[in-house]
C-alpha cells in the first residue's frame, strides 16, 4: 500500500488529514492516536450544542465521499428530533466497488479517526446508539475496529457521561455476511436488523423510518472520519480545499497499470494527470487506454479526459461519476470488452434478485456480452446491448441496476471499433491464438 503525502495547506498536490498518521509507529493504538491530537476535537464538539456541530459540518460543504455526494450536514439535519423514538447513527463501511480501496486501509491504519468521528456525529444528531457496519470478508479490519473500540470505552471516549458532558453513546462493530447489495444504504440496514440485505421502498427515507423503524443518520466511513478535522479546524478550512461546490479533501485509489499503486489524499478538483505524476505514471513501455473515475459502476473515461477535474460537478458534466474516487488504470495491453464482461458477471452474481429489471437484466447482459467477446453474434447485438442498458437504466429499485449499466453503454462509445473488431476476427485481438495484435501490443 502506497500512500503520499506532500502537504496539509494548498502549497502542495496533496493534503494529508486522513492519511497523515498512517505511517506512524502503531498508528492504529490509541495511544499513536492520541499523542497527534486525537480526541481534541471531540473535547472541543461537546462544548458546542448539537445544532451548532451540524452547523460547522453544513458551512464546510462536506458532501458524501460514498458516491453519491449528498451534503452531509443536510442529511444530519433531517432528522425529525421531535420524533420520541431514538436516534440512530449507522456508518457505512461495506466497501465492495470493485476496484475502491480507502475506507479499508482508513481503519486499518486509524481506527480511530473514524470512532471519534462516529461520537461527534452521533453527538450532533442526538443518538445514543451507533453502528460500523464492515464487510464481513475483512476480518483483520473487523478486529482492529472492535480493539479500537475497546480502547475507546476503556479511556472514557465511548459508554455514559463521555468527557463529564453527560453524553452517553454505545458503539458496535457489526459485521456483514459479504453481500454487495448491503452497500446500499436501506439493504444494510435490513442486514443489521437480521434480515436478508435487499433494498427498501422509499419513502419513508431513513432520516424518518429508518433502523428500527426509527430516525437514522447512515453516513460512509470516510465522510464521519472526516468530521474529526473539520470541528478542529472549522468549517472555513474544509471549504477552503477543493472546488467552489466540492469542498475539502478525498482519499483516491489508485489502481492497475501504474507505477506506485496506492491511496493518495489530495483536493477534490486534482486530475488524473496530476495523480498519475505522483504515481510514477502508467506502468513503464505503455499507454493510458482507459480508467474508471469512480469505480466499475461509473461509466469509462479515455486518454482525453486526464484533464478533467475530479469533482462532482466536472466528472458529471464529463459524462461519469466521481464515485468512490476508485480510479483503475488499464493500458492498451487490456481488452475493454473482456473488462466489462468480468464486471458485468459481478453485477449479475451480487444482484438481490428483488426487481426485475436488475435480476434479469443482468443475466441477459452477460449472454450478450459473452457472445461478442467470444466473437459470435453480429454488430446489430451492440444495439442490442444499448437497448437492455436502456431498459435497466432508471427502473432497478436501487442504484446497482444502473450502475451495471455505466460501463457497458461507456465502453460502446469510445470503443465500438474494439467490439466489431471481436466480430471481424471471431475471436479476443488480444488472444494470441486468435491474432497477432496481441504480440504488437507486446512488442
Amino acid at each position: 500500500m502506497t500512500v503520499v503525502s506532500t502537504s496539509s495547506t494548498n502549497e502542495g498536490p496533496l493534503t494529508p488529514v486522513l492519511t497523515a498518521n498512517w505511517a506512524d509507529d502503531r498508528s492504529w493504538t490509541l495511544a499513536s492516536y492520541a499523542a497527534q491530537g486525537g480526541y481534541q476535537a471531540l473535547d472541543k464538539a461537546l462544548g458546542m450544542s448539537p445544532d451548532e456541530v451540524i452547523t460547522a459540518v453544513k458551512d464546510s460543504g462536506l458532501r458524501g465521499r460514498g458516491g453519491a455526494g449528498f451534503p452531509t450536514g443536510m442529511k444530519w439535519s433531517f432528522i425529525p428530533q421531535d420524533n420520541p423514538n431514538p436516534k440512530y447513527l449507522v456508518v457505512n463501511a461495506d466497501e465492495s466497488e470493485p476496484g475502491t480501496c480507502k475506507d479499508i486501509p482508513l481503519m486499518m491504519a486509524s481506527p480511530h479517526t473514524l470512532v471519534e468521528g462516529v461520537i461527534i456525529s452521533s453527538y450532533a444528531i442526538r443518538a445514543n446508539r451507533a453502528f460500523i457496519y464492515v464487510r464481513g470478508e475483512v476480518l483483520h479490519v473487523i478486529r482492529r475496529l472492535q480493539a479500537a473500540v475497546a480502547e475507546a470505552y476503556a479511556a472514557g471516549h465511548l459508554g455514559t457521561n463521555i468527557h463529564g458532558s453527560g453524553y452517553d453513546l454505545d458503539l458496535v462493530v457489526h459485521a456483514g455476511a459479504g453481500a454487495y447489495i448491503c452497500g446500499e444504504e436501506t439493504a444494510l440496514l435490513d442486514s443489521l436488523e437480521g434480515r436478508r440485505g435487499q433494498p427498501r421502498l422509499r419513502p419513508p427515507f431513513p432520516a424518518v423510518a429508518g433502523l428500527y423503524a426509527s430516525p437514522t443518520v447512515i453516513n460512509n466511513a470516510e465522510s464521519i472520519a472526516s468530521v474529526p478535522s473539520i470541528i478542529e479546524n472549522g468549517a472555513d478550512w474544509f471549504a477552503g480545499m477543493g472546488t467552489e461546490k466540492s469542498n475539502g479533501f478525498g482519499i483516491f485509489s489508485l489502481s492497475g497499470h501504474v507505477t506506485r499503486p496506492g491511496q493518495y489524499e489530495a483536493p477534490l478538483g486534482i486530475t488524473l494527470r496530476q495523480l498519475l505524476d505522483l504515481a510514477g505514471g502508467v506502468r513503464e513501455g505503455h499507454e493510458l487506454k482507459f480508467w474508471t473515475p469512480g469505480g466499475s459502476s461509473t461509466p469509462l473515461f479515455t486518454a482525453e479526459h486526464l484533464d478533467v477535474p475530479l469533482d462532482f460537478e466536472s466528472v458529471g458534466a464529463a459524462g461519469s461519476m466521481l464515485g468512490t474516487r476508485a480510479l483503475q488504470i488499464f493500458d492498451e495491453t487490456v481488452c475493454v470488452v473482456r473488462a466489462v464482461l468480468r464486471w458485468t458477471e459481478f453485477y449479475k452474481h451480487e444482484s438481490c434478485g428483488k426487481c426485475t429489471p436488475c435480476r434479469e437484466g443482468t443475466w441477459w447482459l452477460v449472454q450478450v456480452l459473452g457472445r461478442l467477446e467470444k466473437g459470435q453474434g453480429s454488430a446489430e447485438d451492440l444495439d442490442l446491448l444499448l437497448d437492455q442498458c436502456d431498459n435497466i437504466l432508471g427502473r432497478a429499485f436501487c442504484a446497482l441496476g444502473d450502475g451495471a449499466t455505466s460501463p457497458i453503454t461507456s465502453s460502446i462509445k469510445y470503443f465500438r471499433d474494439e467490439y466489431l473488431a471481436h466480430l471481424e476476427q471471431g475471436g479476443c485481438p488480444f488472444d494470441p491464438a486468435k491474432s497477432s495484435l496481441f504480440e504488437e501490443v507486446l512488442a
